[in-house]
């Protein structure tokens, strides 16, 4: 049983999701404002926020920054707002998925169930990766380099945690952006590479000179150990 919180202020839309969670197997508390949301969140500590947008005393989308500060449980935004730069900036914002209502009840939990799945929420504890240096542990969403924390967004975090599960392989832009962002039909590819900026500046290498992350031009990007480390691999 997963246990939700649904912040939404339409009572109508409220109570009907209430009940076909519920049905769904799902313990669900609900609050109709983002202040009363954040308090919530933060007392119960639930599996997953359901945010709407729309909120009476805050924007949902500032509520999704103030999570994101002090916590790192998933959240799906569930909104009426369809515009693709929203979608982009909320998931920038560190939504772990966007829905765009109407949608179904089963819609939903689905995409609850997918994100939860994803995190590992499910009652499994992630096992850590690593790459190089690199060790990246899903559980805690904490990442370090030869030892040292790094300081990553939960944008960054789950780029660099897809990539490792991928270590050596080859990941497309277009991949990135459907499983990492979570936008299936497509994107700007500009946003992927602004990321692996920050990201690579993190690592302490830059895209001339880099030592985990190397660019496949017109394929997509590789994280692999460093060639010191692999003498098998080749430079890229």
């Amino acid at each position: 049983m997963a246990h939700l919180l649904l912040i939404e202020d339409d009572p109508a839309i409220r109570t009907s999701l209430l009940r076909a969670l519920r049905e769904r197997g799902h313990a669900v508390a609900a609050s109709h404002t983002a202040m009363d949301g954040l308090q919530t969140a933060l007392a119960e500590r639930p599996d997953l926020i359901v945010l709407d947008l729309g909120l009476p005393d805050l924007d949902g989308r500032e509520l999704l920054r103030m999570l994101r500060a002090v916590s790192t449980m998933p959240v799906i935004v569930a909104t009426a707002r369809d515009d693709e730069q929203e979608i982009v900036r909320v998931l920038d914002a560190g939504a772990d998925d966007y829905i765009v209502k109407p949608f179904t009840a089963a819609q939903l939990d689905a995409r609850v169930r997918a994100v939860l799945r994803r995190g590992g929420a499910a009652g499994t504890d992630p096992v850590a990766l690593t790459v190089g240096g690199l060790r990246i542990d899903a559980g805690a969403r904490t990442a370090t380099l030869d030892g040292a924390e790094l300081d990553l967004t939960p944008r960054e975090f789950d780029l660099l945690h897809h990539l490792a599960n991928r270590a050596g392989q080859v990941v497309s832009k277009r991949e990135l952006l459907s499983e990492v962002w979570q936008i299936p039909y497509g994107g700007a590819d500009k946003t992927v590479d602004v990321h692996l900026s920050w990201l690579r500046r993190k690592l302490g290498e830059t895209a001339q000179e880099p030592r985990y992350l190397h660019t496949v031009r017109g394929v997509g990007v590789r994280l692999s150990q460093p060639a010191a480390e692999n003498p098998c691999e080749s430079a890229t």
